[in-house]
């Protein structure tokens, strides 16, 4: 089965190289923009900073992987589902991040884990689960 997707904007963070990016989301990191494209801003209302909002989006330059990793963090194998890496059969970020500040179509944030220009998929309100 084919899924198609559609980017509705994308994340401006300070990581130009795979190296300079960190492994997992920090909630002290960087400010980091979610872009929103214009036909998709109006949907960013309701959203208040405070707020912990579960951010999805693409690793375009992830490269595939295998389905058995070692883990960065243990030195262990797992398999991928097991891990975060963003090498996995689709290459989804997810992250859980609290709003800083909302300026038009931007939401500001802290800390992703991902390059800059990263496509975003989709912003909804994180559950109480999600959040660690």
């Amino acid at each position: 089965m084919n899924i198609n997707l559609t980017s509705i904007g994308h994340i401006k963070t300070p990581y130009q190289t795979l190296e300079e990016c960190p492994r997992n989301v920090m909630t002290d990191g960087p400010l980091c923009r979610i872009i929103v494209h214009d036909e998709y801003a109006e949907g960013l209302y309701g959203l208040e900073p405070g707020a912990i909002i579960l951010v999805l989006y693409w690793m375009d330059k992830a490269a595939s992987g295998r389905l058995i990793q070692t883990s960065r963090r243990t030195g262990e194998a797992r398999g991928v589902f097991a891990l975060r890496s963003p090498q996995r059969p689709n290459p989804i970020g997810a992250a859980a991040v609290t709003i800083d500040a909302l300026e038009k179509n931007e939401v500001h944030v802290r800390g992703l884990d991902c390059l800059d220009g990263t496509p975003l998929l989709d912003v909804k309100p994180a559950m109480a689960n999600e959040v660690q």
